[in-house]
């Protein structure tokens, strides 16, 4: 190859220089203050304030999980749910989010690329399909973070026996896929939405989404080794319950984000009055799960309670905008009493759920929407059962597809002498304690 002269370099870098004063220029030229949309600071500063309490739900998932299961098995969980929030908002970006708000160009336009529809302009054009209140690159990141939690509640369901490799394809195709297409029919401005169905923040739309996959994915792969034995359940104790209340109490933290980020905006009097009923809505949760387990069980049972405050927030979720604050009190109290009967039923059923979270996100996100219609001023009980039969017969059937094909094709279940060893070792040849468990010293 010929060497190029100084003239050349010379003139290419002149060159390069012109380019990148122009592109600068440009930039400079669109950033301008007269040519930039007015964005309220506050509006935009509190969503990315709920945008952190939402991720930091993800750190709470990972340590309700990691506690409720057995220590063998801690890295695998946490390496599944540090890969959710990035896969989640990878494939958000790339295909969710033009699936989940298509405005009038629904599975036509604006569904491939990075960052479609609303984020094709400029960072800092309005949302057309929200508000003015906040740019567009907020509401992306806002909204990709609830794309990830409807994973991360499958995580729980199937812990301890599932295959890595399998699970993060289900996460990567229902993310992309399910999650945004449904989320379409109500938050996209969807025919639900048209018909009047309410879910403010996601009882049905994150939590149900998410809910019906983990029961479809509990049941396909199949209970643990030794959890059920001639017809009798055997308890598998989770190995640190200190880890487990410390995840709670970070979910609790992040549902502030969660709902009262779902206002949409700063407006003190509304997102007050959301957070008032969150927070009253997890003591509820709690002291009624506390009871019921007390009565049925004869001792009081710390993860019930903490499953308790969970069931109460994603309750409430659906309607804490339009209920009353006794109603949202109310509507907790229901909440934690049905997801001890519920735990304790699947359980009955031989439905092998680790950590409850078919009977938390699932069964309460189905009451909680259907509460909107009992107790949301001018919403329908009609129109709320009718959006969660719709999200539960798409989501099954999906779910159903996607963990069959993988069963058929990579397997769902590890071996039975990994399970046996646990799959910290299995899958990923690390430990979580090693100075306290060895194996790979022995």
């Amino acid at each position: 190859m010929k060497r190029i002269g100084r003239k050349r370099w010379s003139v290419a870098v002149i060159l390069a220089g012109v380019m990148l004063v122009g592109v600068t220029g440009h930039a400079a030229e669109s950033a301008a203050p007269d040519t930039v949309p007015r964005v309220n600071a506050v509006d935009n500063t509190w969503m990315m304030v709920a945008t952190f309490l939402v991720f930091i739900m993800h750190l709470g998932f990972a340590t309700v999980e990691s506690g409720l299961c057995r220590a063998k098995n801690t890295v695998n969980i946490l390496f599944k749910n540090t890969l959710i929030p990035a896969i989640g908002l990878l494939t958000y970006a790339m295909i969710g989010y033009g699936l989940m708000y298509p405005r009038d160009h629904w599975l036509v336009g604006h569904v491939f690329g990075f960052l479609p529809g609303a984020l094709a302009g400029s960072p800092w054009g309005s949302v057309p399909h929200l508000s003015e209140s906040y740019t567009a690159w907020t509401d992306f990141l806002f909204q990709g973070m609830f794309a990830a939690t409807a994973a991360t509640i499958v995580s729980g369901a199937v812990c301890e026996r599932i295959q890595l490799s399998s699970f993060l394809l289900f996460s990567t195709v229902y993310v992309a896929l399910v999650y945004p297409i449904a989320g379409s029919w109500k938050w996209g401005g969807g025919f639900l939405d048209k018909m009047g169905f309410h879910d403010f923040a996601g009882s049905t739309l994150v939590h149900s989404v998410g809910g019906w996959a983990a029961l479809v994915g509990a049941i396909m792969v199949g209970p643990r080794l030794g959890k059920y034995v001639n017809g009798v359940s055997r308890p598998i104790m989770g190995h640190s319950l200190p880890l487990v209340t410390i995840g709670v109490f970070l979910l609790w933290l992040g549902w502030f984000g969660f709902n009262g980020g779902s206002v949409l905006s700063a407006d003190p009097e509304s997102v007050s009055y959301v957070l008032v009923t969150t927070s009253l809505a997890a003591c509820a949760g709690a002291l009624a799960a506390m009871t019921t387990s007390w009565l049925i069980q004869k001792k009081p049972d710390l993860t019930m309670v903490l499953n308790g405050i969970l069931a109460g927030l994603v309750g409430i979720t659906a309607g804490a905008d339009v209920v009353s604050i006794p109603a949202a009190i109310l509507i907790a109290l229901v909440a934690g009493i049905l997801v001890v009967l519920s735990v304790l039923g699947l359980d009955r059923l031989q439905i092998d759920d680790p950590v409850g979270a078919v009977s938390v996100h699932l069964v309460n996100g189905i009451w909680g929407t259907l509460a909107v219609g009992l107790w949301g001023a001018g919403k329908s009980f009609r129109v709320q059962l009718l959006g969660v039969l719709l999200f539960g017969a798409f989501c099954l059937v999906s779910a159903m597809v996607i963990f069959g094909l993988l069963k058929a094709t990579l397997g769902l279940r590890v071996s039975r002498e990994e399970e046996i060893l646990g799959l910290d070792v299995g899958e990923h040849g690390m430990e979580a304690y090693p100075d306290f468990q060895g194996f790979l010293t022995k």
